[in-house]
């Protein structure tokens, strides 16, 4: 492990680094895959026609406001080294809006939307800025397997409040609750998990950042300091076009990832029949291939080189479509459906892992945090895009869900086309020169 670690970084410092994948899995696995996003569709919007597009609607507001707001997060805790700073404030924010959709009731829809562009913002917020601590702790030629370990441990805090969540949910069941009785005590139990498992990330990890020299200007403007970083940037974009490139590549294939992320449930429940458990059971399966993908891909990801790598993920998609969109709505058809949902499991592990390590292999080590949020613009505006498609085209078609999964599978054929343009040498050498060029700027 030590010769994986920058000089300086214990390995204590890297277990709390990945504990934070540890701790804020368990929102996407509850809330945006598992549990909520159905309980939302069937219960709190009473499974009208527009439901699903409500859902999907919800999320993309709070990515649009990601989008706006993550380069220039990042902008500024580059310039004033409070990654960590801003990352305890989206921390509350997430673990309190979470708790708050105990109260989500059908009544109180709009409440719950509310509640879940909070979350959820926060949540992706908090995203950006964990991800850019990696090329702090791991050595370039570390990146992948490094990424892995904190996203296949992601996994296993997934999996972990999932299992605390279908514990209760099963002795709910058993005492003869309904979903609207037992799924809000699930938020408290998210929530929870989230602010204890998130304490060692806090209490041990250093910002190794060092605060930039600001210009005379008010106190009052860290936000007009950050525009004008974030431009600068913008106006050197031919000058990190692999990268460039790379975050329109991540734009298409992560529309189809986080489609998944975001309607694996409803498409359970809608086109396979699955019940609450069913679905629970299928997504505790799916976190735990997705954690050996990540943790085993991760190695093979420094080997073979981050386009090949996350090119195999991508053709492992292609096929997993196909597989979950031939499935029948009968026994063989439900084995099918595992099938497919496990082999998706080992692919997501493996391409959001290794899309992570790329960002900071062709991000210079002076603007991390800035470009770990132009990383997050591109998957939150694919996080509107395909969920948003999605569930426009099952309110267009009457609910076919099938047809939108086909969508969603193009947009892994478009990914892999643009990929093949990424060249990773390239794109290294600039984000070399431009970590040069801002050291003498800096010492100037």
């Amino acid at each position: 492990m030590k010769g994986a670690l920058q000089p300086g970084v214990r390995p204590h410092e890297l277990w709390a680094w990945a504990m934070f994948d540890f701790a804020n899995s368990g929102f996407t696995t509850v809330v945006i895959t598992a549990l909520f996003n159905a309980y939302f569709v069937t219960v709190v919007a009473g499974n009208k026609p527009w439901a699903t597009f409500a859902w999907t609607a919800a999320l993309s507001v709070s990515y649009l406001l990601i989008i706006v707001s993550g380069p220039l997060l990042g902008a500024y805790a580059d310039r004033h080294a409070a990654k960590k700073k801003l990352l305890a404030i989206t921390t509350a924010g997430c673990v309190l809006f979470t708790a708050l959709l105990w109260f989500a009731r059908p009544e109180l829809l709009w409440y719950a939307v509310a509640c879940v562009i909070a979350a959820n913002f926060f949540f992706g917020s908090g995203e950006n800025l964990i991800a850019a601590f990696l090329p702090e702790l791991a050595r370039p030629c570390a990146l992948g397997r490094v990424s892995g370990w904190g996203w296949s441990l992601g996994y296993l805090g997934g999996l972990l409040t999932l299992g605390l969540c279908l514990t209760y949910v099963t002795w709910a069941e058993a005492q003869g609750q309904v979903a609207s009785e037992f799924v809000p005590v699930t938020m408290l139990i998210t929530a929870g998990v989230f602010a204890l498992a998130s304490l060692p990330t806090f209490l041990l990890l250093k910002e190794r950042a060092v605060p930039r020299p600001t210009d005379a200007i008010p106190c009052a403007a860290p936000l007009a300091e950050a525009w004008r970083e974030v431009w600068h940037t913008l106006r050197q974009t031919r000058q990190f076009a692999d990268l460039a490139r790379f975050l329109l590549c991540s734009l298409f294939y992560q529309a189809g990832i986080q489609t998944v992320i975001t309607l694996a449930a409803v498409y359970a429940g809608q086109a396979m029949g699955f019940g609450t458990r069913e679905t629970l059971l299928l997504v505790f399966a799916v976190n735990i291939t997705a954690a050996i993908g990540a943790f085993g891909f991760g190695p093979v990801q420094d080997r073979i080189g981050h386009v090949r790598a996350i090119a195999l993920t991508l053709g492992g998609w292609i096929v997993t479509v196909l597989i979950a969109w031939a499935a029948p709505v009968a026994a063989s058809g439900e084995t099918l459906f595992w099938i497919a949902a496990n082999l998706a499991g080992l692919c997501m592990g493996a391409a959001q892992s290794a899309g992570r390590a790329l960002v900071g292999l062709l991000a210079p080590s002076s603007r991390l945090a800035e470009f770990y949020g132009f990383w997050g613009l591109s998957v939150k505006l694919a996080s509107i895009a395909g969920p948003l498609s999605y569930g426009i085209v099952t309110w267009a078609s009457g609910g076919d869900h099938r047809s939108a999964l086909l969508l969603t599978g193009g947009y892994f054929v478009i990914g892999l086309l643009l990929l093949s343009r990424v060249k990773v040498a390239r794109g290294r050498s600039a984000a070399l020169r431009a970590e040069r060029l801002d050291k003498l700027a800096a010492s100037s």
